[in-house]
């Protein structure tokens, strides 16, 4: 797994995601809603021209991230039922 991120990363200049907001779920899960920023080395996409948001699912028991589910925004505000 860290080969593969160490891979996708090494493709972008300044990547990384900034959170807009935190929503408590219930008592085992915390939605982070973020927006992804980059510009890749190769093809200069910008991702902040691309607007690139996502939804980030934490599953968490005891205190510790038992699961991490990652969604595409618009796909993950409407699995978890939370479309604006």
């Amino acid at each position: 797994m860290s080969e593969v991120w160490r891979a996708y990363l090494g493709s972008w200049d300044d990547y990384r995601t900034e959170v807009d907001e935190y929503r408590d779920l219930d008592d085992e899960r915390v939605v982070v809603l973020l927006h992804v920023i980059g510009h890749g080395k190769a093809s200069g996409v910008d991702l902040r021209e691309m607007r690139t948001s996502a939804v980030n699912l934490f599953h968490i028991q005891g205190g510790k991230v038992t699961r991490l589910v990652l969604y595409e925004a618009e796909r993950g505000l409407a699995e978890l039922g939370l479309r604006e």
